[in-house]
């Protein structure tokens, strides 16, 4: 039987709230990621894909100043390369975990987050990003670079020319600018981003997970395949979905005028 409801998750807090797993950083006072906390994301978000009854996760950090402020940069003070190596696995391995999360992940950005922090985000398929919030990847401005993901998530959801202004100027960006550019999907008031995500992700419910796992996985191959390979995915993987229950329930329910009820199977 799963067990992440009840596991201690490192830097992290998580709750069940339906079918939406809910997870808040934790890690005062700037919810910094560390090796371990990388581990129990990546770890997280395994047991997530493992059980059958989530459709969705929003994460968020707690309080009202910081969503996360990035890499705990004590880590790096001896400069030591390995211990560099270790903490770019983990980042890599934590957000490349989230990325793939079968259902739909969203980032209530309710503060500060900047370089791994934003990275996380990035990471999450749709993100809502509150008034007085400001984003930023300043790596180099400490003579690194975002190792998270950030030089490839970034300007696909931005363009190349608004990534090169944060990431080689380390323009810092505010919500309506995040919003205007396409790195946000909606502005929300303060304190107020997590409610709208938590109201996203049971839309999200409304869906089958089924068809939502599918649909993830073909429009995020879009980012390495061609388009004809994936035209041809598109249509096997909708004739994929009539070995599911789901899709029986799908048609069934919405022939009969009720509301479907999804089994994740």
């Amino acid at each position: 039987m799963n067990d992440w409801r009840t596991h201690d998750h490192v830097g992290l807090k998580v709750e069940a709230d339906g079918h939406v797993a809910v997870i808040t950083l934790h890690n005062p006072p700037a919810h910094t990621w560390t090796v371990h906390s990388l581990a129990a994301l990546r770890d997280l978000v395994a047991a997530l894909n493992a059980d059958r009854s989530i459709y969705a996760l929003v994460i968020s950090g707690e309080g009202e100043k910081f969503f996360s402020a990035g890499a705990d940069l004590n880590q790096f003070a001896s400069g030591d390369r390995g211990a560099a190596r270790e903490a770019a696995r983990r980042f890599g391995e934590a957000f490349e975990a989230l990325s793939g999360f079968r259902g739909v992940s969203i980032a209530a950005i309710n503060g500060y987050a900047m370089g791994g922090g934003l990275e996380c985000a990035l990471a999450c398929d749709l993100r809502i990003i509150e008034e007085h919030a400001q984003v930023a990847l300043p790596e180099a401005t400490v003579g690194l670079l975002p190792c998270a993901g950030g030089t490839q998530n970034l300007p696909r959801l931005v363009g190349e020319g608004w990534a090169k202004r944060m990431i080689l100027l380390g323009e810092r960006i505010d919500a309506d600018t995040a919003v205007r550019i396409g790195l946000a999907e909606q502005k929300a008031g303060k304190g107020e981003a997590k409610a709208l995500a938590l109201e996203w992700a049971k839309k999200a419910g409304k869906q089958s997970p089924t068809s939502i796992a599918a649909c993830k996985t073909l429009v995020q191959s879009t980012r390495t395949g061609t388009h004809a390979a994936a035209l041809v995915a598109e249509r096997e993987a909708f004739v994929d979905l009539f070995d599911s229950a789901d899709q029986v329930e799908g048609v069934s329910a919405f022939l009969e005028k009720r509301s479907a009820q999804w089994k994740n199977a």
